[in-house]
């Protein structure tokens, strides 16, 4: 448990209270709104004060969390708080780590892997809770070139599948769910794929032009294209996985055993288990999906663990 803060006053001890920053993504603030509701930032300020912790709350734009979170941090907070998906969470992650300064989620967003794999809770009062237990657990990240990632990236098909899914959504208004299987049709049509090497420490691992390379902060269970669960965020470790054969028909294969639940490691892809390495390719630049936002990163990517650079609020186990 993180200590209170006390002090004396005329003999007597008394207890400040947590002060934290709140980042709103305003996407999640639009999600959040119900009816007539109104404000959001007001919802989360009394939720905050009715656990006894004061919140100054700020709405910021998805492109600009991660700035907001170094002025933040800059302000000397108990603890800065990501309110939204898990976009937002890793945007402000990126800031924390390596800081003392821990971070709060309160999980807004559509899938909030993060946050269930620390059993942080879904529902608003319970988060906000878990923020004023004032409960620390230290845990790794991961880093690609300098960026730094919470839960996963990933090159070949996937940052297609994610690009061309913003871009249906931008253009045609779709909405998030139906954007990404027109996306996955449009993308499984070309079939792209990535000729990688793949070198871990003095000797090359892995030659080979496949359909994509997934790279996961710790180890997911074995179900990799429903992105599984993950048991432990503090193993010291990335998780490396990629498919054993390339080609529109295999691509195929994988995601109908996929959406079946057949998926078996030993067949369908192969894994290992690493602390870093490095992907190198002849292109003169790879997109790479990290935590759902698309980057464009310059080979060679070097992947590394953190161990433990994250401090996050989570409930008593």
């Amino acid at each position: 448990m993180v200590p209170l803060v006390a002090s004396a006053r005329a003999g007597r001890v008394t207890w400040s209270a947590l002060h934290v920053r709140v980042l709103l993504n305003d996407s999640a603030a639009t999600r959040a709104r119900t009816g007539a509701a109104g404000d959001v930032r007001g919802r989360l300020r009394d939720a905050f004060a009715a656990v006894g912790v004061e919140a100054h709350v700020r709405m910021v734009a998805g492109a600009h969390l991660a700035d907001a979170a170094h002025d933040a941090l800059a302000c000397g907070p108990d603890a800065v708080v990501a309110a939204g998906g898990d976009g937002t969470v890793s945007a402000v992650a990126s800031a924390l780590a390596g800081t003392h300064t821990p971070l709060g989620v309160l999980p807004l967003g559509t899938l909030n892997h993060f946050a269930k794999d620390l059993g942080i809770p879904l529902a608003l009062d319970q988060a906000t809770r878990t923020v004023a237990n004032r409960r620390v657990r230290a845990v790794d990240v991961g880093d690609v070139n300098g960026q730094v990632f919470i839960n996963n990236g990933s090159i070949g098909m996937y940052p297609h599948v994610v690009g061309a899914r913003e871009e249906l959504r931008r253009r045609l208004g779709h909405g998030k769910w139906v954007a990404m299987a027109l996306a996955i049709v449009s993308v499984f049509r070309r079939s792209p794929t990535v000729d990688v090497r793949i070198i871990a420490g003095e000797r090359e691992s892995v030659r080979r032009k496949m359909p994509f390379v997934f790279v996961g902060n710790n180890r997911y269970d074995v179900t990799l294209l429903a992105i599984g669960r993950r048991e432990r965020l503090d193993r010291g470790e990335l998780s490396l996985y990629f498919s054993r054969r390339a080609g529109r028909t295999a691509v195929l294969r994988l995601a109908l055993r996929a959406l079946l639940g057949r998926l078996e490691q030993d067949r369908d892809f192969e894994s290992m288990t690493l602390r870093e390495f490095w992907i190198d390719t002849r292109r003169r630049h790879l997109h790479v999906a990290i935590d759902g936002e698309v980057r464009t990163l310059l080979p060679p990517l070097h992947f590394r663990c953190r161990p433990r650079a994250l401090n996050v609020l989570v409930p008593a186990r």
